[in-house]
């Protein structure tokens, strides 16, 4: 069994589907990760906790990754990629959330460690409006 993996993502690719497709291609259900790099430009996310909806922003390039940091489990069968970057551009100012699809790479590093056990499956959480772990 692979413990971990590095992966230099492809420059114009939407890093969300890059970052899937790593964990896709190795077959890997349970793992965390975190990634460096930069963008073209990015999509993020902010949940609101009020009305349960995700409200999404564009930012225009370039940017630097200063952060991004996620899990991988199973919805619906499929391996699932959750995310959240953190990024800045020229100004040095730093904004932050869920990382959506829109996001084009310029450069981007993985690095990933898959985990032992059981992989833990996503299911509609009633209280919060996400789908979130259900319990193992």
């Amino acid at each position: 069994m692979e413990t971990g993996f590095l992966a230099r993502l492809p420059k114009g690719s939407d890093l969300l589907d890059a970052i899937t497709a790593e964990f896709r291609t190795r077959s890997v259900k349970k793992a965390g990760f975190s990634l460096i790099g930069a963008l073209e430009s990015a999509v993020i996310g902010f949940y609101d906790t009020f009305e349960r909806v995700y409200n999404y922003r564009e930012f225009a390039g370039p940017l630097e990754i200063v952060s991004c940091i996620g899990n991988v489990s199973e919805k619906d069968g499929e391996i699932f990629v959750h995310a959240h970057i953190v990024i800045s551009g020229e100004d040095f100012v730093c904004y932050g959330g869920h990382l959506a699809s829109g996001s084009p790479i310029f450069a981007a590093e993985l690095c990933a460690t898959e985990l032992p056990g059981f992989v833990p499956k996503r299911g509609f959480d009633d209280p919060t409006g996400l789908f979130l772990w259900s319990k193992w």
